[in-house]
């Protein structure tokens, strides 16, 4: 009987099911009770990137817990050794500029940089994870949405 050395790749898993992710209906709902009343916090999933991030990250234990919010995320990312960078490597977590959102409100948003320019995030629209431009485009020579952060972790290099 022959023993297999198995080695898992933890990086090329993390990156596979981010990018298995896309069209996921997985990461749309999240409800809590507000006054007695149970809510859907994340509106069927046009508020769903923190959610959408934080889950794949605790899967693979790259953070502590599930988020409804960007800055809740960001804040768990640098209690678990994430640092901001300079530079997007695959796998690294964006967080881009506030904008407003359906609801009026200012809304920070989150996802993954997968290389060659393109991102994972949910879409607010299409209520699941999409790949896109990194700033979404480029629109009379700036960004469509500016990059405020980049968080990358050295279990990535793994």
């Amino acid at each position: 009987m022959s023993t297999k050395k198995i080695t898992p790749l933890f990086n090329d898993t993390y990156l596979a099911v981010i990018k298995s992710s896309v069209g996921s209906k997985l990461f749309r709902n999240s409800y809590a009770k507000i006054n007695g009343k149970k809510i859907d916090i994340l509106e069927n999933g046009s508020l769903s990137c923190a959610f959408f991030a934080s889950s794949l990250l605790k899967i693979f234990g790259l953070i502590k817990e599930l988020h409804a919010t960007v800055d809740g995320t960001v804040k768990d990312l640098k209690k678990f050794s994430w640092r901001e960078s300079k530079k997007a490597k695959t796998g690294s977590i964006l967080v881009w500029e506030a904008k407003k959102g359906n609801d009026g409100k200012l809304h920070k948003h989150n996802g993954f940089y997968i290389g060659n320019n393109k991102a994972i995030s949910n879409n607010d629209k299409l209520r699941t994870p999409r790949i896109h431009h990194r700033t979404y485009g480029i629109k009379n020579g700036r960004p469509v949405r500016k990059i405020e952060a980049i968080f990358w972790n050295k279990k990535l290099e793994q």
